[in-house]
């Protein structure tokens, strides 16, 4: 399954990302993880030191080696810089697997607390003034829309904070999106954006609430969010002490934090996946970058990118040839 941790800045969805995916790999899970939030902090919320967490490899800063890796032989697209970050993948383009190892992931990949972690990077000193948060999520973007995620694989993402997202259509590429929710107006008032936003594209969105204190702020975020909200996080002793760089094992965890996790897992388990969805949104926000402003600026009609009897699913993983091996 793919899913995202959204929410308001400082409503803890990093948190919530870091310990779900501590606890999927706990349990033998393959996980991958991608930091695409423009503060970059889910390294350390892993565990890992904040001096090594700043000298990751990030994604941002390889996006032309992502484009030429993923477009492979992909005879439709003619160029590197006719890739776009919507352009989906079709006959001759390389996937990507949860656990393979290839050229392209092995220089971008690192492994924490059992989680692949990949992250997007933040602003460098070359982006201030001229540059959007955007032009690094699209290498997040593309990401998606070649990998194949198999049963009992989970990729996570933790997106930028309120509804950025909306400005491409990354918001479509997660089978579930998980909204971490404070009981405060402006909290649950990020959810009910994001949910209009949401509402025309058939975007699954479950909340959880965080820092939970008392019934009344369950009242409050049952009264704001209705039958969205699928459990909520007290307090917790054991996050302030990974805040303090002191990184238990995640079965320390209070318990009923831990159920939350479980009951989140259960509720992906059972949505069941659908490639063909999740294809068919791909081809139509590819579509519409293209129509905007794609194909007047690389001076090629980009809409004939899509393969319409394309649709990506675990069946091509088997197919690939001369591709590197699933490990």
């Amino acid at each position: 399954m793919k899913l995202a941790f959204v929410g308001k800045g400082g409503s803890g969805k990093t948190t919530l990302a870091s310990l779900f995916a501590r606890r999927l790999a706990h349990l033998g899970n393959p996980v991958f993880a991608i930091d695409a939030d423009v503060n970059q902090h889910l390294a350390c919320a892993l565990g890992l030191a904040e001096l090594d967490a700043v000298a990751l490899p990030t994604l941002g800063d390889a996006l032309p080696r992502i484009k030429d890796y993923l477009r492979g032989s992909n005879p439709r697209i003619e160029s590197v810089e006719q890739m776009l970050k919507t352009t989906p993948p079709g006959p001759g383009s390389r996937l990507l697997g949860i656990t393979e190892t290839n050229p392209l992931l092995d220089g971008l990949v690192t492994d924490v607390a059992g989680v692949r972690l990949a992250v997007t990077g933040g602003f460098t000193e070359n982006d201030l003034g001229v540059a959007c948060y955007h032009s690094k999520t699209g290498a997040v973007e593309l990401l998606l829309n070649h990998m194949v995620d198999l049963p009992g694989e989970y990729v996570i993402v933790d997106m930028i904070a309120g509804a950025e997202a909306f400005a491409s259509g990354m918001f479509t590429r997660f089978d579930c999106t998980f909204l971490v929710c404070e009981p405060t107006v402006r909290s649950v008032g990020v959810f009910k954006q994001y949910a209009g936003y949401a509402a025309d594209f058939d975007v699954r969105i479950a909340v959880i609430g965080n820092k939970v204190d008392d019934e009344s702020d369950v009242d409050f975020l049952r009264e704001h969010v209705g039958d969205a909200l699928i459990g909520w996080c007290g307090r917790s002793k054991f996050v302030k002490a990974a805040e303090r760089g002191r990184h238990l094992e995640i079965t320390g965890l209070e318990a009923g934090n831990l159920a939350v996790l479980d009951k989140a897992r259960a509720l992906l388990d059972g949505i069941g996946k659908d490639w063909a969805k999740f294809t068919r949104q791909a081809h139509e926000f590819h579509r519409r970058n293209a129509e905007a402003w794609g194909s007047e600026r690389t001076g090629a009609d980009l809409s004939r990118q899509i393969d319409p009897d394309f649709v990506l699913g675990p069946h091509l993983l088997e197919t690939r040839t001369g591709e590197p091996a699933l490990s």
